[in-house]
C-alpha cells in the first residue's frame, strides 16, 4: 500500500483518485502492458462507459504515460541536456540521426537513490550487500544489480583504495 501523502490521504495527485493510481501501477509496473494493448483496453472501457456519458481513467497510453511522468518523486527535479553526434560522418551515406539533436531528460540518480534509501517503505526490504550466487553446475546466477560482477569488483577493490593500495 502506498504511504499517505503530505497533502492528505485523499489526495492522489497527479491522479484524480485511487482507481487511476492503481490502474496506472497495474498497467505500467505490474503487468508492463504494451502501449497498443493499453489503448485497446481503454477503448473497450470507453465503449462500456459511453452510454453513461462517462470516460475511462485515461484517454490512451500517452495520457497514462504523461500522468506517470508527472508523478512527483520527492523533491528531485527533472533536468535535461541535449546531445548531437559529433563523430566521423561516412562519405557514402549520411544517416539522419547523425544530424539530429536529441533531448535527454533525467533525475539525478544519486539524489533518487538517497531518497529511496531514506524512504521508510524500504526499511528491511533492500539489501545493499554485493553477493555472488552459483548453481550446482557452478553457473553464476544473476538476479539483480547487487549480484553483478561490477558491484562485486567495486566492493572488493574498496578496501584496497581505502588502505592506499592500488593494483
Amino acid at each position: 500500500m502506498p504511504r499517505d501523502s503530505d497533502r492528505g490521504p485523499h489526495d492522489w495527485s497527479p491522479y484524480n483518485n485511487r482507481v487511476e493510481f492503481e490502474l496506472a501501477d497495474f498497467l505500467f509496473r505490474q503487468n508492463q502492458m504494451s502501449a497498443g494493448d493499453i489503448n485497446s483496453l481503454l477503448n473497450i472501457w470507453a465503449a462500456t462507459l459511453a452510454p453513461h456519458g462517462d470516460d475511462p481513467p485515461f484517454r490512451n497510453h500517452t495520457d497514462l504515460y504523461n500522468t506517470i511522468d508527472s508523478t512527483p518523486i520527492g523533491d528531485v527535479p527533472w533536468e535535461s541536456f541535449t546531445v548531437k553526434y559529433d563523430g566521423v560522418h561516412p562519405d557514402d551515406e549520411r544517416l539522419a540521426w547523425m544530424d539530429t539533436e536529441f533531448e535527454v531528460w533525467f533525475r539525478n540518480p544519486k539524489q533518487l537513490i538517497e531518497h529511496m534509501i531514506a524512504n521508510p517503505d524500504f526499511n528491511g526490504e533492500f539489501d545493499c550487500s554485493p553477493f555472488q550466487e552459483y548453481d550446482i553446475n557452478d553457473n553464476h546466477r544473476f538476479c539483480n544489480f547487487m549480484s553483478g560482477d561490477w558491484v562485486w569488483k567495486q566492493a572488493v577493490c574498496i578496501p584496497f583504495i581505502i588502505a592506499g593500495i592500488t593494483h
